[in-house]
């Protein structure tokens, strides 16, 4: 057996868009590595990944679908034109297409895809599939605002009749305002930015198929008439149309508890297919034979096995019932593991997904200036009482320190712990010293100065069967409730990455961002007003500033001083909290050759067409 350092080496903490984490998991059911004779007499190889939640949407960059659980699978299905390596480098991926910055000023980028790329369904993917991706994600359609939207029982969007709602918005890819020119072949499309971006290589991309929304939105049979209608659609801003179209885009690849009848709704573009889906019990993958790329795998077969208890992965490990398992960290699974003997290999350090505690401003609840006549400086000081109250050293003494004696609470909203700029921006932010320890009385005196009645409900969604969440809320209930001051409720749910979205059903919640890139502009969906990842309705026009600043910013000294700016003001206006960077262990059959795990998404995941079985180990 090996032991390994996978400690965090990335300069900037980066994604342009977090995905919602919770720690990988298995069930142990059914079986590991095997050989069994394929359909045209060869054999047919299988592995089985452990991991905690369940794959619940196709479109990964709406709202309820950025989700660490989606993007894993959607990984292996569908390529694009580009992915980090083992050194967080960048790579193109010419078999899927080109792109090439043709101006600076303006900012001008052509992507081209490969005329052979297609969808499973036999359509080809165009220009029209990235067109959907910026219209979605630009909010240059939208004619509702978030705070006009209605919601169903399952907390999902509802849009008006005519009206147009994507309820997942970037700025960055916001910064393309005109409609961008498509070649006649519909294989090349340019875009052209207001004004420089400094990480535009990564803020545009292929998402869900354009033919298959525009089928199913506006009633069309034939892929090619659909994807024109789409593209009529947008360039013409067609809200008769684009209304359905995002009512779709937001809803229609959400699934239920088995794979969906209508096969559209789960086409690849890339080395895999989906091939079976039960919910939080299994997904399968086989190879894509019509698959023309360079990521060719060597396994035919993968399935996803989930379960939230870590202690049942390590053991399904142990009995080749899965191969490959990233479990929730703790001192016994640590344990678990190195006991496991010959023929496992593992790796531990520290992961690129930090935990946080966030406060909703837009519900009507505790933290929300309307519960007070619009007073927003004594919903502030709510805030601040209540944070004073979260035992963030006591968490990370308890929880992750047995795993990690060097482990330290992080106290950056922006920068991983250890990273270049995280002392500088920790020094500027002031979280280390408002927020050194629980402060009963310092919270006791800000309700005081509120003039609040106590005790104040606050209801905490979190990810209801994961152990250490549990264990989490235990030490923060105790401590907000001891003090008298605060009632904490349990609003936990299984389902609680779909229902972020959704702040009437908690007033705080407290889960993982896990970062996708090193792109410097990560956090701006988080904090911005109306981000993506800004669920809980904050809006602060000086941090919304700083952030057009950053987007054009190219010097570390510069992006440094506007991200410790950006910090302050979240302190200062009781945004919420960072609690700790995520120990992270990873384990796996010694027959399983070529995993390489890397500090961001999707890590253990990110080389699987480099994987093999051998004999050996």
């Amino acid at each position: 057996m090996r032991r390994l350092s996978a400690a965090v080496a990335v300069a900037a903490a980066g994604a342009l868009a977090l995905s919602a984490c919770s720690t990988p998991s298995s069930d142990g059911g059914g079986d590991g590595e095997t050989t069994a004779a394929g359909g045209d007499g060869g054999a047919t190889t299988a592995l089985s990944i452990g991991w905690n939640q369940s794959f619940y949407e196709y479109n990964s960059a709406s709202a309820t679908g950025n989700a660490t659980a989606n993007n894993n699978v959607l990984y292996f299905m569908n390529s694009g034109f580009n992915y980090y390596d083992g050194d967080l480098n960048l790579v193109k991926d010419e078999s899927f297409g080109t792109y090439e910055k043709v101006s600076d000023d303006p900012l001008t980028v052509t992507y081209t895809i490969n005329d052979d790329v297609n969808w499973s369904d036999g359509t080809p993917v165009t220009a029209a599939d990235m067109l959907l991706y910026w219209g979605a994600l630009s909010g240059n359609f939208n004619t509702i605002t978030d705070a006009d939207v209605e919601y169903d029982e399952e907390g999902n969007p509802v849009n008006p009749q005519d009206g147009v709602y994507f309820n997942f918005t970037s700025d960055s890819v916001g910064l393309v305002e005109e409609f961008p020119e498509i070649s006649d072949d519909g294989k090349t499309i340019t875009f052209v930015y207001t004004k420089p971006f400094g990480d535009w290589e990564i803020n545009l991309a292929i998402g869900v198929p354009a033919h298959v929304v525009a089928m199913r939105a506006l009633g069309i049979d034939d892929p090619a008439e659909a994807t024109q209608a789409l593209i009529d659609a947008f360039q013409n801003n067609d809200a008769a149309a684009l209304g359905p179209i995002s009512q779709f885009w937001n809803t229609g690849f959400q699934y239920g508890d088995t794979l969906p009848d209508d096969e559209l709704l789960y086409l690849s573009s890339g080395p895999y297919l989906m091939v079976d889906f039960v919910k939080d019990q299994y997904l399968t993958l086989e190879r894509n034979p019509d698959y023309t790329g360079d990521k060719v795998p060597t396994i035919d077969q993968i399935t996803f096995r989930y379960n939230e208890d870590p202690m049942a992965m390590v053991q399904a490990l142990q009995n080749g019932e899965v191969n490959l398992i990233s479990p929730q960290s703790s001192a016994d699974v640590i344990a678990a593991i190195e006991g496991l003997g010959e023929g496992f290999e593992f790796v531990t350090g520290e992961e690129a997904t930090f935990e946080h505690i966030d406060l909703a401003v837009n519900n009507g609840g505790p933290f929300d200036p309307a519960s007070y006549g619009g007073d927003a400086e004594k919903a502030k000081l709510v805030r601040q009482a209540f944070l004073h109250l979260v035992p963030r050293n006591e968490i990370v003494e308890k929880l992750i320190q047995p795993l990690n004696p060097e482990a330290v609470v992080r106290n950056s909203f922006t920068q991983i712990t250890g990273s270049p700029m995280y002392d500088a921006v920790v020094a500027a932010n002031g979280m280390a010293d408002i927020y050194a320890d629980v402060d009963v009385e310092a919270a006791t005196a800000l309700i005081e100065q509120a003039g609040v009645p106590t005790p104040i409900d606050v209801r905490i969604l979190f990810a209801k069967s994961n152990v250490r969440r549990q264990n989490e809320f235990v030490l923060i209930q105790d401590s907000a409730n001891s003090s008298g001051l605060f009632n904490v409720i349990d609003a936990s749910s299984d389902e609680w990455g779909s229902l972020l979205s959704d702040t009437s059903v908690y007033d705080a919640t407290f889960f993982g961002w896990q970062s996708t890139s090193t792109a410097v502009t990560e956090s701006d969906a988080n904090y911005r007003t109306g981000g993506g990842n800004n669920f809980y309705g904050y809006s602060n026009p000086e941090v919304d500033a700083l952030f057009d600043q950053l987007q054009v910013s190219t010097e570390p000294a510069e992006q440094e001083q506007i991200l410790a700016q950006i910090e302050k003001f979240l302190v200062d206006d009781a945004f919420g909290l960072t609690i700790f960077q995520f120990p992270a262990v990873s384990a796996w059959s010694s027959s399983l050759q070529g995993v390489d795990p890397i500090s961001i998404a999707p890590t253990i995941l990110w080389n699987f067409w480099e994987w093999e079985f051998t004999t050996e180990g």
